[in-house]
């Protein structure tokens, strides 16, 4: 049987460990991967493109575990009462091929990207930080700034959008969380002012210079997330050039990340060699650094992992008869009669 992770159960399990801590976990278990790179089948995510939108399929395996990702992002989608990203994902064994676990993942993107926003600024940013910018206050930005909250020690978060309905659902939310203040901006450049790391997690698809090279200040991070298919950035080409700028798969990042608007031989680092210890990551305090994140198929597969040990040990999701029951593997065509499944779906809880 397939565990089957659907959107309560998800939202019981994110619940029961507890929103910061499953992050925190989550960004260990994904470290954990990274360290483990050249242990992986990888290859950039196919995607299918449509004027206003975008539909991918993110594989990637090692010698014990398949995974996938179907994902979509359609800006225009919250026009229509709908989430501008949804997916989901399945974990299979190399050695059968069997689905172990099919899960929402729309949920659970937002948890693995900040949870991975997370990563790259505990190797990056300067130890010190305190003040975050979050420029773009959609779906995934809560997520965002607890991350940094709660595991970074970012104090202060000043947020800026343009459309002022998201910025009060982002107060609204992170209201539960006191010792997070939070500061509305007017504008970007307010936003950024001061701040030791900025987040950009705009959705727009298009060619946008969200940050400028006036307002970068000497030792920023920048998480930049946004940005992550063709046709679609958010800083200005010149941050970029100025500043020491990491990856996380580079075949991928130069087809959809910021640095699609430098040519190919713009020198970039591969954030798994910084975990590894194999490449050094900031190298000194008044340096810009910028994190060109795109998202990329380990780390879904590393919540995979996650989401599907934690859903066993809780009891969580629901079996279900997604290939069907082999009492004899050589006999398909019995499954064109009725009565031949050997379960129905079961609640484990």
């Amino acid at each position: 049987m397939t565990r089957f992770v659907d959107v309560p159960a998800m939202s019981r399990l994110v619940h029961d460990i507890g929103v910061t801590q499953f992050i925190g976990e989550l960004a260990d278990v994904i470290q954990e991967d990274f360290v483990r790179w050249p242990d992986f089948d990888k290859s950039a995510r196919v995607a299918n493109h449509s004027d206003i939108g975008v539909i991918e399929l993110m594989p990637v395996s090692n010698a014990k575990s398949y995974a996938f990702k179907y994902v979509n992002g359609h800006p225009s989608n919250t026009a229509r009462g709908l989430y501008t990203v949804m997916a989901f994902g399945v974990l299979a064994e190399v050695e059968t091929g069997y689905p172990v676990v099919l899960s929402e993942l729309t949920v659970a993107t937002a948890l693995r990207t900040c949870a991975t926003s997370l990563m790259a600024a505990r190797a990056l940013a300067r130890p010190d930080a305190r003040r975050m910018a979050l420029i773009g206050n959609g779906a995934q930005s809560e997520f965002q700034a607890l991350a940094f909250h709660s595991h970074l020690g970012i104090e202060e978060i000043v947020v800026y959008d343009v459309d002022p309905r998201a910025t009060d659902k982002l107060i609204r939310n992170l209201s539960a969380f006191p010792s997070l203040e939070i500061i509305r901006a007017n504008s970007t450049a307010e936003a950024v002012r001061g701040a030791d790391i900025v987040t950009t997690v705009t959705a727009d698809k298009t060619y946008a210079t969200i940050l400028t090279p006036e307002m970068i200040e000497p030792g920023m991070h920048i998480n930049a997330v946004g940005g992550d298919c063709p046709g679609k950035t958010e800083l200005h080409a010149d941050v970029l050039r100025r500043a020491r700028v990491f990856v996380e798969y580079e075949p991928q990042t130069r087809i959809e990340g910021d640095i699609q608007q430098l040519p190919k031989d713009f020198p970039v680092v591969d954030l798994w060699r910084v975990l590894a210890g194999t490449e050094a990551g900031r190298q000194h305090a008044d340096q810009v650094t910028v994190f060109d994140s795109v998202g990329f198929a380990l780390e879904d597969y590393s919540t995979l992992r996650y989401v599907h040990a934690q859903a066993e040990k809780r009891n969580l999701g629901v079996d279900v008869e997604l290939v069907p029951w082999a009492d004899d593997p050589k006999d398909l065509f019995r499954y064109t009669r009725t009565g031949a499944s050997r379960a129905v779906m079961r609640r484990v809880a």
